[in-house]
């Protein structure tokens, strides 16, 4: 199609050399460049693998980029018409500004949160962002119960779901290792604009209606799979995505109790699937961990080599799906707490995740055996 639009190349370099000298150098140079934007970029590559309607991003503890805070303030500025948070806790004074800048132009901001860890916890030393929300006449709610509002999504625009594992608080943003997908789909938000309707709602339990069937949709040809935990019977729906890996699986938990998905995790690599796993350090040994279970079976597991807290709540199987959320793999997230959890099979966005699990393999360290009380 260039050449029925554009003169040859050789036609160019003709048209050229007929110049002066002077004009024919600036020419040259224009033509060059030209030529090397519609050939071959100019020898630089394009940014690895970030579809227009998906975003990942993974915090690098102690680097302190601000790469997340910065995106999610970025996001906000460029609301037009609602922010609908449902986050367990909070106290990044930029976002609070942002939502208070957002609300100011006419930007419909609501907030759901938890009640001990979100608004109670707001009158801490080095906290009172929700205050500043609340002076400028955000409304916010929590749950008021005993179990976690545990989620971390927000809806802007009913076009665009952030989501993943990541707290609104400095230390899940600079300290802890944590993911963030952010979908650019009106398909995907309906689905979370629903979810927080009932959050804001005051509907908590097991007793919401699930809508799992309405909770799929395929977005440039990437099937996805949204859970909310209790109502969802989350850890179910996940266990047959685990027991169907064929080559591979890559997991990355900051609490892992459930049985069933430790023992479907140990009959695959039993069947020759490659399986491995980091767990945060704190907790991993206890009786009710899996860790155990899976290094006196001889999966490959490691315990975190992060001094604050390995956050993440990841699956990747085959290399194709995954599972991220605020679901933890374990019997509160699943019966108790309000969650999220997504499952999507895209090899781009597996391939992400994927890096982030090496990053976090090679800091990490093998259990120490006599601690694991082998039979």
């Amino acid at each position: 199609m260039l050449s029925r639009k554009l003169p040859t190349i050789q036609n160019l370099k003709s048209k050229i050399h007929n110049l002066v000298p002077h004009r024919r150098t600036v020419a040259s140079v224009l033509v060059g460049a030209l030529i090397c934007a519609l050939l071959t970029g100019c020898g630089s590559n394009p940014p690895v693998s970030k579809a227009s309607w998906w975003h990942t991003y993974f915090t690098e503890p102690g680097a302190n980029t601000g790469t997340i805070v910065k995106t999610l303030v970025s996001h906000i500025n460029s609301a037009k018409t609602s922010i609908h948070i449902a986050a367990f806790e909070f106290n990044l004074t930029p976002v609070a500004e942002a939502l208070v800048a957002a609300k100011r132009r006419g930007v419909d901001v609501k907030w759901v949160t938890d009640d001990e860890h979100g608004l109670k916890a707001d009158k801490e030393k080095g906290r009172g962002q929700f205050a500043l929300l609340k002076r400028a006449g955000i409304p916010l709610k929590d749950d008021s119960r005993p179990a976690l509002m545990h989620n971390k999504f927000i809806v802007f625009d009913g076009k665009l779901v952030w989501t993943g594992s990541t707290n609104l608080t400095v230390n899940d943003t600079e300290r802890n290792n944590n993911n963030v997908i952010v979908f650019e789909s009106p398909q995907v938000a309906n689905i979370f604009e629903r979810q927080f309707a009932e959050l804001w709602g005051g509907s908590f339990n097991s007793k919401s209606p699930s809508e799992v069937e309405a909770q799929k949709v395929t977005v440039s040809g990437t099937p996805i799979q949204v859970l909310f935990s209790p109502e969802d019977d989350v850890a179910s729906r996940l266990l047959p995505v685990i027991q169907g890996a064929k080559r591979s699986i890559r997991f990355m938990a900051f609490s892992f109790t459930d049985d069933n998905l430790g023992a479907a995790l140990k009959s695959r690599a039993k069947a020759g699937v490659d399986v491995r796993g980091i767990f945060e350090t704190r907790g991993s040994e206890t009786e009710y961990s899996e860790l155990p279970v899976l290094f006196c079976a001889k999966v490959p597991v490691r315990q975190d080599g992060n001094p604050g807290t390995f956050h993440h709540k990841v699956f990747v199987v085959d290399n194709s799906t995954v599972i991220t959320g605020s679901y933890n793999f374990s019997s509160n997230a699943d019966k108790s707490n309000s969650e999220n959890a997504v499952i999507l099979t895209n090899p781009s966005i597996a391939a992400e995740y994927t890096k982030e699990f090496e990053r976090r393999w090679a800091e990490a360290k093998e259990p120490a055996a006599q601690k694991m009380k082998c039979r």
